[in-house]
């Protein structure tokens, strides 16, 4: 699934990231459809933008593809 962020806030550009749909079902729950996935990315939007706007930190020239191992070490389980 596909969003955006705005790493320097509002007024700077946007920056385009992607979340497996691996990671929003194993890790956010997701179970069905599409529907789900939004749902699920909609209700954890603030961790899943946190993650995304660190990697483009690190590696701004880098696509941000965001996975199940990006969120093992800030999720319980």
């Amino acid at each position: 699934m596909r969003f955006a962020i705005y790493p320097a806030g509002l007024d700077g550009p946007r920056v385009l990231a992607e979340i497996s749909e691996d990671a929003l079902r194993d890790q956010f729950g997701a179970t069905g459809g599409p529907e789900t996935l939004l749902e699920a990315c909609q209700a954890n939007f603030e961790l899943i933008e946190e993650i995304a706007v660190e990697r483009h930190r690190r590696h701004p020239a880098c696509p941000i593809q965001l996975e199940i191992a990006d969120f093992c070490c800030v999720l319980p389980g």
